[in-house]
C-alpha cells in the first residue's frame, strides 16, 4: 500500500489507500454531523441463534442436524437467505461439517449454559481465511441436498475472535501514548474492514488530520504511529464495521480514553504522568495508612454532586464539582474531617468515570416548590429528568475518563483530569482514603446508538447475548460479558488506571455478582501489583438473571466468593435490622417491620399479629451479622441448638455465608432503596416521637459500627437523611437527593417521591409526609449526628471490633443472653482482648437495647469483673446521656441497658 496526501480545506490529510469493500476513509468522515453512515445496507436481517465455541467449532442450539452447512460471506453485507429459497447476495462460502468429536474443555466450559445442537466445524483448508471472514458479514445457512435454505443465522462471535486474537490480552497500551517525540493510538477492533483516526485542534471545530491505521492481524487491534506530541488534541476513530443492518462508518470515541471534551464528543490526548496534569504536591502526597485489614474499613458512601450542590459555604464555582473537597473550610468538608477524626476511614464516591446520563453544560435546574404532601414536585423533576444535572450515574459512557459534570470547565479535556486529582489529594489530606463506584455490569446504551462506544467498535463482542443474538438486560441496562477476554481485560486495565494514575484506595462493584469469580481474582492480583499496594475490592453479590446460580460461570457472587477475599454487601443483616426486603410496597412495607423498628415488641397499625419466633429469629439473624456471617461461626440459637451461621436459614440461603470477615460489607443504608430514617417513617408505629426515631437510626448505626467485617454507611445517615420517601432516587433530581450540612433539615416532607417508582404507594405515603410531627428537629439531627461519631470512636478505638480472620471471631466473639430465655430485644456479646494486637482492652462488652424499656440481661463469664462504661461515654461529652446511665454489676455479671440504647463496656 502507498501513502497518499489529500487537501481540505486548507489542511494536509494523509490516508493509507488499498484494497477494501469501500473507498478509504477521508476526512468528510471525520467531519460529518452523523456519527454513522451506512455504506452498505443489509438486504436482509438475521437473528444470531449460533455461536462460536472458538476459532473452528460452532454451535447451533436447537438446529436439525441434517443437511448441508454453509458459512457465507459478504464484505457488503449482501446476503438474503429466504427460507424455501436460495442464498444471494454472497461473496462465496465455506462448507461446514457435522463434528462427532470433543468439544475443548475450555470451550465446553464457557458455553455449557447453551442448549443442545449440532456442533460445526471449518474444514483445515478453510482455516487460515476465518480471521479475514470476521471482518464482513457471516451468515450460518443449513440447506436441503439441492440448495435449499432450510433455516439461517448469524452467529454470535465472541468464542471465535477470543480464540483468533488471544494474543490481544497482552497488549500493553491501548488509547493513546505520547512518547518518545511521537503520539500513538492503538484500537482492538478485530471485525472492522478499515479504521482511521481523525485529529481535531480543540474539542470543535473541523479535523486537523485524519490517519489511516494499520491492522494487526495476530492481535487484531488497529495502530497509528503519528510523529510529534499531540497533547492538549483531541481525537476519533472511523471505523467501517459489520452490523446487522449492513456495513457501515462509525465516527467513535476512544474506549479507552483518559479523558474528553464536553459531553463526550472528542477524545483527549495526553500522558497522565504530565507534570501540567498534577496539582502541587500530587506525587508527594500520601494516601491515609489506617488500613491494615479489610475490615478496617469504615465507608462513607458519597455523590460528588450531593456533596455541595447546596452547601453555602463553599464557592459558587465549586457547587457539585470536584472542587468542592477542596474547600477544607465548608461546612461539608468540616463534617468529613470531624468523621474522620472520629474513625471514618474511607469515602466512596458514587460513579464519577464518565456517564451518558447527565448533560455536561447546559442542564436544567428545576426549582420544586409545593406542600409537604404534593405531587407538584415530583413531576417538575419528572418533566427534567432526562436534562437536569443530576444521575445517581450507574450509566457507563467512558470507564477511564473522569466525568466531565463534576468539573469547572467540561470542554477542557485536561480540567477534569487535574480536578479530580485535586479532589482525591484533599479527601487524603483530610484524612480519608477514596474509594470508586464501578459499573462494568453494564453500559449506558449499546448498538448504533450514539452514545454506545463499546458495540460501535467491535458490535456484538462487548456484550452478554441471549440464545437469539440479543443483549441481555437483566441489571436494568445493556449487559457487558466480562466472561470475555478483551471486555475482562477493559475492567481489569481500568481499575489498575484508577489505582495508579488517581491513587483511588477502594473500589466497589456494581452488580459484581454478573461478573467472573476469576476474573474478579485475575483483577484484584493485577491491580495490586500495578498499585504496589492492597487496594480494596467490595461489591454487590447479588444473584439473579442469565448468570444466576452459576449458569455460565461461577460468579462473583455472595455465595461463590468464599476464600477470594473480595467483600459482598450483606442483606442478611440489612434485612433483620430493617425489616422486610427491598421489593416491598403496599401495606407489606409498614407491617413487616425489623429488629430496631417495632418487630412484635411495638407492632405498628399494619403489622397484624406476628408470632414471637418472629423476633427471635430476627435477634439470632442480627446476632449473625455482628459475627460477620462466617460460615463456621457457632450460635446458641432461640431454639437451643447450636449451630453454624451456614445452618440458619435466610430465605432460603445459609445466614452465614462468608469465608472470612473481610467478605462482608455490612450496612444499613445506602443509595439503593429508603433511607433509614423513610424505613423508619413506614415502620415505627405513628405515635414514635422524633427524639425516639432519631434514638432508632442510632441503634442501626450502632449493629454497623459493632458488626465484623466492613462498616459501609450511606452519606447523611448521621442526620437523619431522608428524600421524603424515594425508594429510588437514582433520577429524582436535586430535589430529593439533598443533604444539609448546617444541620438544620433533613427534608422529609418535600413532597411526594417521583411516581415512577413510588406512584403505587401514594395514597400511604401521603398522610405520613403531611404529619409535621415525624419531622426531626435540629436537636434531633445533632443528637444523631454526634451520637454517630462516637460509635466511629468506639468501634476505632479496638481492633476487637474488626477482627481480620475467621478465627480470630470464633476465638474472641461470645454471645451472651442466647436461646430460648433470652430477652429478644436485646442482643449482647463479649469480645476477649487478650494477646491481641490493639485490642487497647482485656475485653470488651457491648449491648444494643431496641425495646422502649429498660432490660437487664445477664453474662454468668463477667460475674467478678471489673467492668466500666468505655471512654467515650465517660468523657463526658458522650451525646447519648442516657447510655450513660447503663450499669454493670459485677457480683452477678448483669447488665442493665437502658431503652433504645446502645453501649459499651470495657474491662481494663
Amino acid at each position: 500500500m502507498t501513502r497518499r496526501t489529500l487537501h481540505a480545506s486548507g489542511a494536509l490529510f494523509f490516508i493509507l489507500a488499498g484494497a477494501g469493500a469501500h473507498a478509504a476513509i477521508g476526512p468528510d468522515a471525520c467531519d460529518g454531523k452523523s456519527f454513522q453512515t451506512v455504506l452498505h445496507p443489509a438486504a436482509a436481517r438475521f437473528d444470531a441463534r449460533a455461536v462460536w465455541l472458538d476459532g473452528r467449532l460452532v454451535i447451533w442450539p436447537g438446529s436439525a442436524s441434517g443437511g448441508v452447512f454453509k458459512l457465507y460471506r459478504s464484505a457488503r453485507g449482501a446476503i438474503a437467505a429466504p427460507a424455501g429459497g436460495t442464498v444471494s447476495g454472497a461473496d462465496g462460502a465455506i462448507r461446514l461439517d457435522v463434528f462427532a468429536g470433543t468439544v475443548p474443555p475450555a470451550a465446553a466450559t464457557r458455553f455449557n449454559y447453551l442448549a443442545g445442537g449440532p456442533v460445526l466445524r471449518v474444514r483445515d483448508a478453510d482455516a487460515a481465511s476465518l480471521p479475514g471472514l470476521h471482518r464482513g458479514q457471516l451468515v450460518l445457512v443449513r440447506e436441503d441436498a439441492t440448495g435449499r435454505v432450510l433455516d439461517a443465522t448469524r452467529v454470535q462471535a465472541a468464542g471465535a475472535l477470543d480464540d483468533l486474537y488471544a494474543p490481544a490480552a497482552d497488549l500493553p497500551q491501548l488509547g493513546v501514548d505520547v512518547s518518545a517525540g511521537r503520539t500513538r493510538f492503538t484500537v482492538w477492533a478485530p471485525t472492522a474492514q478499515q479504521a482511521a483516526v481523525c485529529v481535531y485542534d480543540g474539542g470543535t471545530g473541523g479535523v486537523r488530520a485524519v490517519y489511516q491505521m494499520d491492522f494487526d492481524g495476530r492481535t487484531g487491534a488497529w495502530h497509528a504511529a503519528l510523529p510529534g506530541d499531540l497533547t492538549g488534541k483531541y481525537y476519533k476513530y472511523a471505523v467501517d464495521v459489520p452490523v446487522d443492518a449492513g456495513i457501515v462508518r462509525n465516527l467513535v470515541t476512544d474506549p479507552y480514553s483518559i479523558s474528553l471534551t464536553t459531553d463526550s464528543k472528542r477524545s483527549y490526548i495526553a500522558r497522565l504522568d504530565a507534570p501540567h496534569l498534577k496539582p502541587a504536591g500530587w506525587d508527594t502526597t500520601p494516601a491515609p495508612q489506617t488500613i491494615r485489614h479489610q475490615t478496617d474499613m469504615v465507608v462513607y458512601e458519597l455523590h460528588v454532586r450531593d456533596f455541595s450542590r447546596d452547601d453555602a459555604s463553599v464557592p459558587a464555582a465549586h457547587r457539585g464539582k470536584y472542587l468542592a473537597f477542596t474547600d477544607t473550610g465548608s461546612d461539608g468538608m468540616k463534617h468529613l474531617a470531624a468523621l474522620a477524626h472520629s474513625g471514618l476511614t474511607d469515602v466512596h464516591l458514587l460513579p464519577v468515570y464518565d456517564i451518558g446520563s447527565v448533560p455536561e453544560t447546559g442542564c436544567a435546574l428545576p426549582q420544586p416548590a409545593g406542600s409537604a404532601d404534593g405531587d407538584t414536585q415530583q413531576a417538575l423533576v419528572k418533566r427534567t429528568a432526562e436534562t437536569d444535572c443530576f444521575n445517581w450515574g450507574y450509566d457507563p459512557f467512558h470507564y477511564n475518563a473522569p466525568e466531565g459534570s463534576y468539573a469547572t470547565d467540561p470542554a477542557d479535556g485536561a480540567r477534569r483530569i487535574v480536578e479530580f486529582r485535586q479532589m482525591v489529594q484533599s479527601l487524603h489530606k483530610t484524612g480519608l482514603r477514596v474509594g470508586m463506584d464501578v459499573v462494568f455490569n453494564h453500559t449506558f446504551i449499546a448498538g448504533q446508538n450514539e452514545k454506545s462506544v463499546l458495540d460501535r467498535i467491535v458490535p456484538g463482542y462487548y456484550h452478554r447475548l441471549n440464545a437469539s443474538g440479543a443483549i441481555e438486560r437483566s441489571t436494568c441496562c445493556d449487559n457487558t460479558a466480562t466472561e470475555n477476554r478483551m471486555m475482562g481485560k477493559l475492567m481489569i486495565d481500568s481499575v489498575a488506571l484508577w489505582a495508579t494514575q488517581y491513587k483511588i484506595d477502594s473500589f466497589r462493584f456494581d452488580l459484581m455478582g454478573h461478573q467472573p469469580r476469576a476474573v474478579m481474582e485475575a483483577l484484584q492480583r493485577t491491580v495490586n501489583a500495578a498499585a504496589g499496594r492492597n487496594v480494596q475490592l467490595i461489591g454487590e453479590g447479588w444473584n439473579f438473571g442469565e448468570v444466576a446460580d452459576g449458569a455460565r460461570f461461577v460468579q462473583a457472587s455472595q455465595l461463590s466468593l468464599n476464600g477470594s477475599g473480595i467483600g459482598t454487601f450483606n442483606d442478611r443483616l440489612r434485612d433483620a435490622v430493617r425489616g422486610g426486603s427491598a421489593g416491598d410496597s403496599g401495606e407489606a412495607m409498614f407491617g413487616r417491620q425489623g429488629w430496631i423498628n417495632g418487630l412484635v415488641y411495638d407492632p405498628n397499625a399494619h403489622a397484624g399479629d406476628r408470632p414471637a419466633a418472629d423476633l427471635l429469629k430476627t435477634a439470632d439473624l442480627v446476632r449473625a451479622g455482628l459475627a460477620g456471617s462466617i460460615r463456621s461461626y457457632p450460635l446458641h440459637t432461640f431454639d437451643d441448638k447450636t449451630v453454624p451461621l451456614a445452618a440458619i436459614d435466610y430465605n432460603g440461603q445459609p445466614a452465614g455465608y462468608a469465608s472470612e470477615p473481610g467478605e462482608v460489607v455490612n450496612y444499613v443504608e445506602n443509595h439503593d432503596n429508603q433511607t433509614l430514617f423513610d424505613i423508619d417513617v413506614l415502620k415505627l408505629p405513628l405515635a414514635t416521637s422524633s427524639q425516639e426515631r432519631a434514638r432508632v437510626q442510632v441503634l442501626g448505626m450502632a449493629v454497623d459500627a459493632f458488626a465484623q467485617g466492613v462498616a459501609y454507611y450511606h452519606a447523611g445517615i448521621d442526620v437523619l437523611r431522608s428524600k421524603s420517601l424515594d425508594r429510588n432516587s437514582f433520577n429524582s433530581g436535586d430535589w430529593f437527593n439533598r443533604i444539609d450540612w448546617t444541620y438544620r433539615d433533613n427534608h422529609f416532607g418535600t413532597g411526594l417521591p417521583p411516581a415512577d417508582d413510588n406512584g403505587r404507594d401514594w395514597p400511604l405515603l401521603k398522610p405520613l409526609l403531611a404529619d409535621a410531627a415525624l419531622k426531626p428537629t435540629p436537636a434531633d439531627i445533632a443528637f444523631a449526628r454526634d451520637a454517630f461519631r462516637d460509635l466511629l470512636a468506639i468501634r476505632a478505638s479496638s481492633t476487637l471490633f474488626r477482627l481480620p480472620t475467621a478465627a480470630d471471631i470464633r476465638q474472641r466473639l461470645r454471645f451472651f443472653n442466647t436461646g430460648s430465655t433470652q430477652v429478644p430485644t436485646v442482643v449482647a456479646a463479649h469480645l476477649d482482648g487478650r494477646g491481641l494486637d490493639g485490642a487497647g482492652f482485656a475485653g470488651i462488652a457491648y449491648a444494643i437495647n431496641v425495646d422502649k424499656v429498660c432490660h437487664t440481661v445477664t453474662d454468668p463469664d463477667a460475674v467478678g469483673k471489673r467492668m466500666h462504661l468505655h471512654p467515650v461515654f465517660l468523657s463526658g461529652h458522650a451525646a447519648d446521656k442516657r447510655a450513660t446511665q447503663a450499669t454493670f454489676d459485677g457480683a452477678t455479671g448483669a447488665f442493665t441497658i437502658p431503652p433504645r440504647t446502645a453501649v459499651v463496656f470495657v474491662e481494663d
